[in-house]
């Protein structure tokens, strides 16, 4: 019957690419998936319903059970019936794949307001809307799992590109979200984690014929099953290599007081010498 028989996972973003993936393996699982996706172009204009319904007609002719939504989660009561849809098609929601984003390369002397709020609003307004709403059942039920999407591009400076200022705010700010939720939900068996996916995709095309989104999709389906206990993982994926990724704190120095700048100067010189082996 598979790891998620008598689960409903909901995915966003789920027609096509890495969310497609994600919600074909979890209905080959055994879960019963909400398949979102409002079917933009690249820049989030447009729209088209048949996306997010050929993935949900993939999946039921193999004998699974889906049902598709297409709303633009630019909408907030877009957001609010991606929930709604799954609660009232299969009567239960345990889990959630914020997978749908945006990605606006921008003018690296200039960036645009309107690419800072369409890029937050996708990523992370969205993101804040669907966790809301997504923890009312979880609650009652005492029970969820939820995964938000982040990315070496914002995680890591080395990785950063430019005339991406708006994508690594947002993708940052879903961290903030998987943390502070977290903390309103403690006392049930509800975790939210974040996955970092490297995958030749529409919005990222790349040669390395390894890097499939099918090779990304076991880590989401694990971070939504019941063996992940904890929260504030991020899990790097990529060709099938995985890395846990953290913000870590280094060993702790008194500077006495109000130290200058000379000898915090020093205190760095001595951190990058001898870094912390942890």
């Amino acid at each position: 019957m598979g790891q998620f028989a008598g689960q409903v996972v909901a995915v966003t973003g789920a027609g096509r690419g890495l969310g497609a993936a994600y919600a074909k393996l979890l209905a080959d699982e055994g879960a019963s998936v909400l398949v979102h996706d409002a079917g933009v172009d690249h820049d989030g204009s447009g729209g088209d319903p048949a996306v997010a319904q050929a993935v949900a007609e993939e999946i039921t002719h193999d004998g699974g059970r889906a049902v598709s939504l297409t709303g633009n989660l630019l909408d907030p009561d877009a957001c609010d019936e991606v929930v709604e849809t799954a609660l009232s098609s299969f009567g239960r929601l345990d889990a959630l794949v914020h997978n749908a984003g945006l990605v606006i390369w921008e003018d690296t002397a200039h960036p645009s307001d309107e690419a800072w709020s369409r890029t937050m609003a996708v990523n992370a307004d969205a993101g804040f809307r669907l966790i809301r709403r997504a923890l009312e059942p979880m609650r009652a039920n005492g029970y969820g799992r939820i995964v938000v999407t982040t990315s070496g591009r914002a995680t890591d400076p080395d990785g950063a590109a430019p005339g991406l200022v708006s994508y690594a705010a947002a993708k940052m700010a879903v961290l903030g979200l998987m943390v502070g939720f977290r903390a309103n939900v403690r006392e049930h068996d509800i975790h939210l984690n974040a996955i970092s996916p490297v995958a030749a995709t529409r919005v990222l095309r790349r040669s390395a014929p390894g890097l499939t989104p099918e090779s990304v999709a076991p880590a989401v389906a694990w971070l939504c099953s019941a063996h992940v206990r904890e929260s504030g993982l991020i899990v790097e994926a990529a060709g099938g290599r995985f890395s846990l990724a953290r913000f870590t704190s280094g060993p702790e120095v008194d500077l006495d007081g109000l130290p200058s700048v000379e000898a915090f100067t020093q205190w760095r010189a001595t951190t990058t010498a001898n870094p912390d082996p942890t």
